[in-house]
């Protein structure tokens, strides 16, 4: 990418210009981040026609978010296209060798520098409202991933359980989605973890909800956006490049569990009380030794 942007997209761009933009200009970056990227793959006289806005216009916006004309960028907006579904062995081609007599430290080393990307990504007012909605106990939270992007769904469903009730990890099966969706109302919050490479099935899921259901839809993705993110309310961007033939999933993990803490600490005394109540059915039920685990403590 020109400019030295490399690292930047064209939507992180488009968003970091808009206090500098003309009502023109706001016209552009609307249908372009409307439906991303590929309003921008369009010829120059099909946006303008969209926007009513002329295309000397549609040039000096593209200047502006530091493109060296409507050409270039459509090229990054490919370039973006190619990198979300770029595979482990594409990575490998490209990586930054890690020195093995050292692996482990330099390793910690890029997922510090990851996380250190990642506060730069998502702002406090963000987490915010994404802390906000899965502790409103009036909303019911439904969470999916992808094939491997789901365990971090698991995880934080699991949490959020004990935490409050109301939490519904989708089943993997496309099968089983029908039954959530009809449950689901429009105050409710569908929280849809999706990187490269993309699940399209939860794209067509997402979109489905949001037509059908109205339910707010969060998606937590990469800097490349999963196609799931068309149909998102809030999307959250997550750096996940570590210089490895394995994206890392580091910052993914730090974001779901400051969202259990922070969810847990908005009541803690109903939360308090659900954790007392969900450990005395737990040890309750067959395979615990009540006995046991209370000698146990009392000699800690």
């Amino acid at each position: 990418m020109s400019d030295g942007k490399s690292s930047t997209t064209i939507r992180t761009r488009i968003r970091e210009a808009a206090g500098q933009l003309t009502a023109s200009e706001r016209k552009i970056a609307n249908a372009i981040l409307a439906d991303y990227p590929f309003t921008g793959l369009e010829s120059i006289q099909e946006l303008a026609a969209k926007t009513g806005v002329s295309a000397p216009s549609i040039t000096r916006f593209v200047s502006k978010i530091g493109c060296g004309g409507f050409q270039d960028l459509q090229r990054q907006l490919i370039a973006e296209l190619k990198e979300g579904r770029r595979s482990p062995l594409d990575l490998k081609s490209s990586q930054r060798p890690v020195g093995h007599s050292e692996f482990l430290s330099e390793y910690v080393a890029r997922v510090s520098a990851v996380m250190g990307e990642m506060t730069g990504m998502v702002s406090q007012a963000q987490f915010d409202i994404l802390a906000e909605l899965l502790a409103d106990p009036s909303r019911n939270i439904f969470l999916l991933g992808g094939r491997v992007s789901d365990s971090i769904a698991s995880f934080l469903s699991i949490h959020l359980r004990q935490i409050r009730s109301g939490i519904y990890h989708m089943a993997d099966n496309p099968e089983f989605w029908p039954e959530h969706v009809l449950r689901m109302r429009r105050k409710d919050v569908v929280l849809l973890i999706d990187f490269r490479r993309y699940q399209l099935s939860l794209a067509r899921l997402a979109e489905n909800i949001a037509q059908k259901r109205g339910a707010t839809i969060v998606v937590v993705t990469d800097k490349w956006m999963s196609p799931a993110a068309r149909s998102a309310d809030h999307i959250v961007a997550l750096p996940i490049d570590a210089g490895t033939a394995w994206d890392t999933v580091s910052a993914a993990m730090a974001l779901v569990e400051a969202l259990i803490v922070r969810v847990s600490e908005a009541d803690w005394e109903a939360t308090q009380k659900r954790i007392k109540d969900w450990d005395g059915i737990r040890f309750a039920m067959p395979g615990y030794d009540q006995d046991r685990i209370n000698g146990d403590a009392d000699e800690t």
